[in-house]
């Protein structure tokens, strides 16, 4: 295993043979608290693991015993004129839109809190595993605020305009047995299994294709709120990119010869 840090609160861990990053949030002394400093390294790590044709699959995880993260420093933002939060407001969109961003398939391990800017960290990723100790929400307009990290468009993409709303109004925090209930998150595991699951998980996906596993993503963001045909348009589109693949020829000889694939990623 590789390690690399981005900045002091920013921890990038290459496992095995590279295919799965853990993207670890490390700011302990601050629950995870989302500074423009450590917003800016996760946009700057997400940027190096997108470019990094080895990584198949991202895990997003913390080191903070009962937080995933809780959310926006809320303490440097009482700091800031208006200018400053006007400057700074960049910077903390690139960290939530360099996680939705990645090209390849992400999971998020939440424990504890994930308030906030935190919440919508995990709704970047395209599966949220938790632990029974998971409290989710987004209680932004609670502080004068409106979700600003994704949340108002990640969330009824989940579970609905309706339910959104309602969350998001309500500011209410939602234990893990009914975050699985509502579809905030997707799969339940038993309190401390979430960090352990998640890059299980992340290592069945990353057994698969890199072409197909960035292709098959690419397909399910782009044609998300469009209508039937031009979804499968978008489809069509993935599909024809991996057809002729280095990635699908092997996987057919593997399957007939009865062997694990050596996909050459291209």
């Amino acid at each position: 295993m590789s390690e690399e840090r981005f900045g002091e609160f920013v921890l990038v861990r290459r496992h095995g043979d590279g295919h799965v990053a853990e993207l670890t949030l490390d700011r302990p002394k601050a629950m995870n608290a989302v500074s423009t400093e450590m917003a800016r390294s996760i946009g700057a790590a997400c940027t190096a693991l997108g470019e990094d044709r080895d990584v198949r699959v991202v895990v997003l995880t913390s080191t903070h015993e009962r937080a995933f993260c809780v959310g926006a420093d809320l303490k440097e933002r009482n700091s800031f004129s208006d200018a400053e939060l006007v400057r700074q407001r960049p910077v903390a969109r690139g960290a939530y839109s360099g996680v939705l961003e990645l090209p390849v398939p992400t999971v998020a391990a939440v424990h504890g809190f994930a308030l906030g800017g935190g919440f919508e960290l995990a709704l970047a990723c395209d599966v949220i595993v938790a632990d029974r100790t998971a409290v989710v929400g987004l209680p932004e307009v609670s502080v004068g605020v409106i979700p600003g990290g994704g949340g108002t468009q990640l969330l009824p993409r989940r579970v609905g305009a309706a339910r959104a709303a309602e969350l998001i109004f309500s500011a209410r925090r939602v234990e893990a047995a009914e975050a699985r209930e509502l579809g905030l998150v997707d799969v339940l595991v038993d309190e401390g299994r979430d960090r352990e699951e998640a890059l299980a998980l992340g290592e069945r996906i990353g057994a698969n294709s890199p072409v197909g596993l960035r292709a098959a993503k690419r397909a399910l963001r782009l044609g998300q709120g469009l209508d039937l045909r031009a979804g499968l348009e978008v489809e069509d589109a993935a599909w024809r990119a991996v057809a002729f693949s280095g990635d699908r020829a092997e996987g057919v000889a593997a399957f007939n010869e009865k062997r694990k694939p050596r996909w050459p990623g291209e």
